[in-house]
């Protein structure tokens, strides 16, 4: 196993993208939504990135890429169609970073997710076929349907008030388990 999978907390820290295209408007719209502080590099943006921008969403620096524009950064995406722009990229990141379609480049891959309110489920083929890593997304995105985003915002709330009123760890650790067994996902689909 190459990559450990981990889940990255990015609420407010800083995120730089750098490319303006198609791949960078997707990877600014997952950042956005983890609560990233984002930034994008590029001379030039799709539509979807200008409206992003005008709503005040993210930062954007109208030029190419140089040194120093990963100052500060949390975690750095290359998505320009330049090879050496990407590589200096990588070269220069200060922790995390990503290469779009180079893995070799980048010391983390972004798997192909399914998002169900709080479920996240993550798939990776470690780069070796991202094509197939989406195929089995798809097929997840079946198996688990809405129901259980709501189920999970129900069992926050049940967690929540357990952990307040069950006083004995073993009892309440029962009743926990019992709301998360293995028979869970069937009795969720069939019943929400």
């Amino acid at each position: 196993m190459r990559y450990y999978p981990a889940f990255i907390d990015l609420a407010g820290k800083k995120a730089v993208v750098v490319g303006g295209g198609s791949v960078a408007e997707r990877k600014v719209k997952t950042l956005l939504k983890a609560g990233a502080a984002v930034t994008v590099i590029s001379p030039e943006l799709t539509a979807g990135l200008r409206r992003i921008v005008s709503g005040g969403k993210i930062f954007h620096v109208n030029r190419p890429y140089r040194r120093g524009d990963l100052k500060d950064a949390f975690i750095a995406i290359a998505a320009t169609n330049s090879e050496p722009v990407n590589r200096l990229v990588a070269e220069h990141a200060p922790a995390l970073c990503n290469v779009a379609d180079s893995p070799g480049l980048s010391n983390f891959i972004v798997p192909s997710t399914v998002d169900r309110g709080d479920l996240r489920i993550a798939v990776s083929t470690s780069g070796a076929s991202p094509a197939l890593a989406r195929s089995i997304r798809l097929e997840l995105e079946q198996m688990y349907g809405p129901e259980f985003a709501r189920y999970l915002a129900k069992l926050k709330k049940l967690r929540a008030q357990a952990m307040k009123t069950i006083a004995d760890p073993d009892i309440r650790r029962e009743y926990l388990k019992s709301l998360g067994d293995k028979d869970s996902p069937e009795s969720i689909r069939r019943n929400i």
